[in-house]
């Protein structure tokens, strides 16, 4: 906060609440920023942070930030999720996707015996006005066979 340690530094010259108003802070930030202890720099490499990124080695980089903060976690790193997508955006590491995004899965295997059925619509003729011809697809009906 530097609009503060300029006030602290002129505290002498000016009153606390001119200062307050002309730096559009409020009286109440001030002393509580007065009270508070200096914070400490955070060491430049933290626990966690070697910890995360030997997880991330050692996974190969397909654990993502979830996977990544449950596992810090469990071995007892209380780490917030965005203060770990920021490290890792800082760090430089991204995450590598397993499954292909070119196409869809594929859900169902295609029978090799079954037999298209023919198009009859095509040996219709030309239809003049709407509502004269309908289509329908009944595949999503249950069968007794249960096929």
């Amino acid at each position: 906060m530097k609009r503060f340690v300029f006030m602290a530094l002129h505290a002498g010259c000016w009153p606390v609440r001119e200062q307050c108003r002309l730096l559009a802070v409020s009286p109440s930030g001030y002393y509580a920023w007065r009270k508070r202890t200096p914070a400490t720099a955070e060491p430049a490499l933290a626990a966690w942070q070697v910890a995360a990124q030997r997880v991330f080695t050692t996974h190969a980089g397909r654990y993502g930030q979830r996977r990544l903060r449950a596992q810090l976690r469990r071995e007892g790193h209380a780490v917030g999720r965005q203060r770990l997508r920021g490290w890792l955006s800082a760090s430089g590491l991204h995450t590598l996707c397993t499954r292909s995004s070119t196409r869809p899965p594929r859900t169902t295997q295609a029978d090799p015996q079954a037999v298209a059925a023919a198009n009859k619509l095509a040996s219709w003729p030309a239809s003049t006005a709407p509502n004269q011809i309908w289509v329908g697809d009944i595949t999503y009906l249950a069968l007794a066979t249960g096929n």
